[in-house]
């Protein structure tokens, strides 16, 4: 496993329609493991492929209950209300922003052996999927956030 860089805001890769993933093999091992290790590094709970300059349809996450790796993911549900909430991003430092998200969403793909997944998540882990899946499609936050503003280095990690 490595550390891999992360990309920032504003590398084009950031803005591309990520790659759906067709082999799964040793690569893509290696693609998630080094993912979970440069998030963990970064004290993050979310990373998407193209934030280490690859263009697939790859995330990873961990809100606390484990890692969760998902390949090719697509929300297929979600219900009840959406919530804003202060969100931030690895790719880029220094800002936060009012993002409204659904609650609970079910998540559908792949493991990385290929195998079908099917995931149910809400609160912290819903958010995060959806943030993550807004990278694969070339979105930040950003782009959708009712506000941003600014946050001092020491406030980064909260």
């Amino acid at each position: 496993m490595a550390i891999r860089s992360i990309v920032k805001h504003p590398d084009p890769i950031l803005r591309e329609k990520a790659m759906v993933v067709t082999k799964f093999n040793a690569n893509l091992h290696k693609l998630l493991d080094d993912m979970a290790e440069t998030m963990y590094d970064a004290d993050g709970v979310g990373l998407a492929a193209p934030q280490v300059g690859i263009s697939k349809r790859v995330i990873v996450m961990d809100c606390g209950d484990g890692l969760i790796e998902v390949v090719n993911p697509e929300i297929v549900a979600f219900e009840g209300e959406q919530f804003d909430y202060p969100e931030g991003c690895l790719s880029i430092p220094g800002l936060r922003g009012d993002v409204r998200r659904h609650e609970w969403i079910k998540l559908r793909g792949q493991d990385r052996n290929g195998n079908e997944i099917e995931l149910e998540a809400n609160g912290l882990l819903s958010r995060c999927a959806q943030h993550e899946i807004d990278h694969l499609n070339g979105v930040l936050f950003i782009d959708v956030a009712d506000k941003v503003y600014q946050v001092s280095p020491d406030e980064e990690g909260e």
